[in-house]
């Protein structure tokens, strides 16, 4: 990463919503969203990349994702747009 390169950064992000099938069927995983952000720090593009093997547990993470506001990245001082990976995490042990 050059030196006045700054990544994208969660600013505000919601806890998914453990959709009650997965929860009654036990059903956890980790799901990895690919987001594109734009320069104003808006969610503009989600999709799975690693899913966690139950669609449901994927759509909810989708959903989640959608709803967070990124500060954007920066690559000389101006806001561009850009793309991170966001690890979502389902497990009924936790929280």
């Amino acid at each position: 990463m050059v030196e006045d390169e700054v990544k994208a950064t969660p600013l505000s992000q919601p806890k998914p919503f453990y959709p009650r099938i997965a929860r009654q069927r036990g059903w956890q995983g980790v799901v990895v969203v690919r987001v594109g952000i734009d320069e104003a720090g808006q969610t503009c593009h989600v999709a799975v990349r690693d899913s966690s093997g139950h669609a449901v547990l994927d759509e909810a993470a989708l959903e989640t994702v959608r709803q967070w506001r990124f500060s954007p990245a920066r690559q000389g001082g101006r806001a561009v747009a850009s793309a991170i990976d966001v690890p979502i995490r389902f497990s009924l042990t936790e929280g």
